[in-house]
């Protein structure tokens, strides 16, 4: 058994997690839609987690009842805000996936990035996704990272925007196009590294 931060695990090898060293990764969606394509895109993003033997928390703003923010240090009527906050404080790599509303992030998310602080999220290792209904663009993503930098996060340079996201996945849930099954792949490898080497928690491999 060998440490490694150099790359991240592969399919063919079993990432070996310990409470007390495992770097700690959330996602969270911004649709609040029943059979959203937002959440289509964090499943997958869910099982090439899986092959690496990590686990992955989703926040699912779906099931969560969050106030607007207001300013407020607590919110004693929304418990959820403290869940939310807890586990973002924990996490050392986090996913922000949000459809494109008129060019930007949806107010969910956002709403739910403006109910955290520093004390929740600087320091942070960021992977960003965007979904859209029309043709794929950065501008959503650029909204994000822009976001990420202020709250003095890292945001990985490998970024997904799936364009015409009605199409994009079969009956399964799985991606219809190869070459976008393996940006995800590489999206998930690089948010494991980067995270890895930021927050100085080794992953430890064995083949």
């Amino acid at each position: 058994m060998s440490s490694s931060t150099g790359q991240a695990p592969t399919a063919d090898s079993q990432t070996v997690l310990t409470a007390a060293s495992a770097p700690c990764f959330v996602a969270i969606g911004g649709s609040l839609r029943p059979n959203s394509l937002t959440y289509r895109a964090l499943e997958v993003v869910r099982r090439e987690f899986e092959k690496l033997g990590i686990p992955l928390h989703l926040l699912d703003l779906r099931q969560m009842k969050l106030p607007f923010a207001d300013g407020s240090e607590s919110y004693p009527d929304y418990p959820d805000v403290e869940v939310l906050r807890a586990t973002m404080k924990q996490a050392d790599g986090i996913i922000l996936a949000s459809p494109e509303y008129h060019g930007s992030i949806s107010g969910s998310l956002k709403n739910a990035l403006d109910l955290l602080s520093f004390e929740h999220l600087e320091g942070k290792v960021f992977g960003l996704i965007s979904v859209l209904g029309g043709e794929s663009n950065s501008d959503t993503l650029n909204q994000m990272r822009l976001i990420v930098r202020w709250l003095h996060g890292w945001a990985i340079p490998e970024q997904i925007a799936i364009g015409r996201a009605w199409s994009a996945f079969d009956e399964q849930g799985n991606l219809r196009d190869e070459n976008l099954r393996q940006r995800f792949q590489r999206f998930v490898q690089s948010l494991v590294t980067n995270t890895s080497k930021l927050r100085g928690i080794p992953l430890v491999t064995r083949p």
